[in-house]
């Protein structure tokens, strides 16, 4: 990774607010199982019939969402936004009558209708406040010190993945990461373009691109973009596209920064064992 100092003599307050999306349907989860996923326990099985992805236990029995607010607070974040949907129950009883966060005090925020992860942004407008802030998934788990880096970073930013480093030590297959939006970076390690579910000749043309885990530093300035994006083909307003149309049409720019590191998905019920493996001795600490 490569890190960028704020200018001599002039001190910058690293953003502390981390939103987290949490508001999928998880029709990947809910999916018939597999024999791949013939590990898990009833207690997984049953969650992942709700797709509540989140929520799913994992390592010492304790909810995935759990190790993700950890790593946010062991990266320095102390407040954190959860969004989620009005059928989310479960998770917003599970810290108001359980193990409340200490570390990162906890607020959650309802998107009433799964519109896509720009709109479900557009609900933490105001906890995001008037400084930079942090977005990340609620169904992978980024490596603390990644996080502590895009703390860092000028904003708005973004790490950008090797698709070598989320093989080497993660559980993704190499067929899903082929999906992911590949990174078109420029000079100066400015992003141009985010080319979602890349096809072949993206592909090619790309080559060794990174790829974006939806990992994001943003200025209250993505808000505005969030409202003016169009759907995507598949009918939702997307994060991503709320993105590249700042890019396009309202000047921002997104410094890229590289990261040779894996992330854990928790996408599907296969996924489930590879992640309860990684996270075992990772300890939990809200």
């Amino acid at each position: 990774m490569t890190a960028s100092a704020p200018e001599p003599g002039l001190a910058r307050a690293l953003p502390h607010r981390v939103v987290v999306l949490a508001r999928g349907r998880g029709l990947r989860m809910r999916a018939p199982p597999t024999s791949d996923a013939a590990a898990l326990t009833p207690d997984q099985a049953a969650v992942a019939d709700t797709g509540a992805k989140a929520m799913i236990p994992v390592a010492g029995g304790r909810p995935f969402l759990d190790y993700v607010i950890s790593g946010l607070a062991d990266a320095g974040f102390t407040e954190v936004c959860v969004i989620v949907g009005p059928e989310h129950g479960a998770m917003r009883d599970h810290y108001s009558s359980g193990e409340a966060p200490h570390r990162a005090r906890g607020q959650f925020t309802i998107q009433s209708e799964p519109r896509g992860t720009a709109d479900a942004l557009l609900t933490a407008r105001d906890f995001a406040g008037d400084g930079p802030f942090v977005v990340v998934n609620a169904d992978n788990y980024y490596p603390p010190d990644v996080l502590a880096e895009l703390r860092r970073q000028p904003p708005p930013a973004l790490p950008a993945f090797s698709r070598e480093g989320l093989l080497r030590n993660g559980q993704v297959p190499p067929g899903r990461i082929a999906g992911y939006a590949l990174l078109d970076v420029g000079d100066g390690g400015v992003l141009r373009h985010i080319v979602e579910k890349p096809v072949a000749a993206a592909l090619r043309e790309l080559g060794d691109a990174p790829v974006s885990m939806n990992c994001w530093l943003f200025t209250p300035v993505i808000f505005e973009a969030c409202r003016r994006v169009a759907p995507s083909p598949r009918g939702e307003l997307e994060l991503p596209l709320a993105v590249q149309y700042a890019i396009d049409t309202m000047s921002m720019r997104f410094h890229v920064f590289r990261v040779d590191a894996p992330v854990l998905d928790l996408s599907e019920r296969a996924d489930i064992p590879g992640v309860v493996r990684r996270l075992e001795g990772v300890a939990v600490i809200l």
